[in-house]
């Protein structure tokens, strides 16, 4: 299969190189990434290692093939200046997999394309980028893949069997929006206070207050999502929240990479949606509002 990863940072250049095995991968990434790439190959270290050269770009450009996958890794803010640079190679039959932080990655795209094109997906593998031409594979996990209608078509299969076979456990769920809203729910309690304690995701189970006030934006961002028609539940999403924390206890979470390397972050895209969405419902956001408030003070972004 022909793939397109637009945004190899950490987890896109992890994906594009397991997947480039087997298929044409192009990497789309910044440019001194993409020049290392070139000269040395990519290099995955930790719990992947591997090398290979991989065909990279610091941007789209017409002659480039049209791609049968295009994979978005791209930070949710950059999602529509993505998509309309990807334009100039997709075509009705390209597949476009948004693999992405935040709650309003798949109104973006759809915007610009048919929304029978879009399929969406989730995964918790840990990975940060160490320097240009390397990423460190933190912590292994699970990938989940699906249709937004929810059915199991063949082209979901097949593209859940092609990560399989790359090494990248994937299953298909029947109800991917509400994946994305419980990881919302999980980066929502994780991501900012990671960054405003600089600390990586174990540490909050390791001190009794950052605990409770895990449980307690969890609490509020499940409320928001219920409110929004979600069927789901405080005592899931906290299990589920302190599960992540300890499976990637180790990892430094994609808002503090970001923050310690003076970008902007997601934050917008993940509290900042549920504190939208709690004011439209008249459900009190105040800890969202409260993360947002501080992570912005501290990056001045």
């Amino acid at each position: 299969m022909n793939i397109v990863v637009m945004g190899a940072g950490a987890i896109g250049s992890l994906f594009g190189g397991l997947l480039s095995n087997k298929n044409n991968v192009m990497l789309i990434g910044r440019t001194s990434h993409v020049n290392a790439i070139r000269k040395n190959g990519l290099n995955i270290e930790d719990k992947t290692q591997l090398n290979v050269m991989i065909p990279a770009e610091d941007s789209i450009n017409k002659g480039m093939l049209s791609p049968d996958l295009l994979i978005l890794t791209v930070k949710s803010f950059d999602t529509r200046a993505a998509i309309d640079q990807a334009l100039q190679i997709i075509d009705d039959d390209t597949i476009i997999l948004s693999l992405q932080n935040g709650l309003d990655n798949i109104a973006k795209i759809k915007k610009v394309v048919d929304i029978n094109q879009i399929i969406a997906g989730i995964t918790t593998h840990g990975a940060f980028f160490s320097k240009p031409g390397f990423i460190r594979h933190t912590g292994k996990g699970k990938t989940v893949l699906g249709e937004l209608k929810g059915k199991k078509t063949k082209r979901i299969k097949h593209i859940a069997g092609l990560f399989n076979e790359a090494g990248i456990e994937t299953i298909v769920s029947e109800d991917i929006i509400k994946e994305i809203w419980i990881k919302a729910i999980v980066n929502s309690s994780i991501n900012p206070l990671t960054t405003f304690f600089q600390c990586k995701n174990g540490y909050l189970l390791k001190n009794p207050i950052l605990e409770k006030i895990v449980e307690k934006v969890c609490k509020e961002s499940t409320s928001i999502a219920k409110a929004n028609g979600l069927d789901i539940f405080n005592q899931h999403t906290i299990k589920k929240t302190k599960e992540v924390i300890r499976s990637t206890s180790e990892n430094h979470s994609s808002m503090l990479q970001s923050f310690k390397r003076g970008k902007k972050t997601e934050i917008d895209s993940i509290n900042g949606k549920f504190v939208d969405i709690g004011r439209v419902h008249t459900i009190d956001p105040s800890m969202n509002e409260i993360l947002i408030y501080l992570v912005k003070t501290m990056s001045g972004k």
